[in-house]
């Protein structure tokens, strides 16, 4: 049986849907008690909020765009938390694994990291790469990094919150530590905002376009056909 055969309620099972939202239900409170709701605009986070609309909705363009948007950062993740598990160090962006004073439940919850692009690879493949997904998560991007960038402070962390989110997104460098310092901030920005279509979307885009195809479109019903009939004109003439 193709996948174009299957019946739209069996894209994607009820099991995955209900298990997706109960880790949905514990992941919020748990990490908005050790980092604060402002968390939840980091990108990763974003992609696994517009994944559970489309897990319960199965809408291509949901599935796909958080699809296209997350797929390279969470390969670099992967790459990272794997060397940092054999003990190398590439980037040291998932640095925070290892700290004992991050709550273990928090940092098991975050391994979400690795299996989510896994789980919205299949739901495109289920459900079908939309084409239009790369400029809806880009555009979602921008407007979530320019809140980080005007509206949350760039590193350190106070003394006192030493969890408290900065430099949310890396919109001020790739250290927690303090911002980069080799080019000016707003020049720095500017990239970032450049490199997410050129950098990270576009070429998943390429990718995801190459491999799954696009969306069915569902045929309309065939119009009922309706036999045609003389009208009426009264009763007939018989030939003489």
């Amino acid at each position: 049986m193709t996948r174009s055969w299957l019946p739209h309620s069996r894209r994607i099972p009820l099991w995955l849907k209900l298990a997706y939202t109960a880790f949905v239900c514990v992941f919020v409170p748990c990490y908005w008690q050790t980092y604060g709701p402002t968390n939840f605009l980091f990108l990763c986070d974003v992609a696994l909020f517009i994944g559970l609309a489309a897990i319960w909705s199965e809408s291509p363009l949901l599935a796909s765009a958080p699809a296209v948007g997350i797929l390279i950062p969470q390969l670099v993740w992967i790459a990272d938390f794997t060397a940092e598990l054999i003990g190398l160090r590439l980037t040291g962006l998932t640095g925070y694994m290892f700290k004992a004073d991050i709550p273990l439940h928090t940092r098991a919850l975050s391994l979400f990291h690795g299996w989510l692009p896994l789980l919205l690879l299949w739901m495109v493949w289920r459900l079908g790469y939309h084409r239009r997904a790369w400029m809806l998560w880009t555009a979602a991007a921008w407007v979530i990094l320019t809140i980080c960038y005007l509206c949350f402070p760039p590193p350190p962390p106070p003394p006192d919150a030493p969890h408290k989110p900065v430099n949310v997104n890396y919109v001020y460098g790739f250290s927690q530590q303090q911002p980069q310092t080799w080019v000016p901030q707003w020049l720095y920005f500017a990239a970032v905002l450049a490199g997410v279509p050129l950098v990270v979307v576009l070429p998943a885009h390429v990718v995801l376009k190459r491999l799954f195809p696009a969306p069915e479109v569902p045929a309309a019903d065939p119009a009922p056909e309706v036999a045609a009939a003389e009208p009426c004109t009264g009763t007939e003439s018989s030939a003489r």
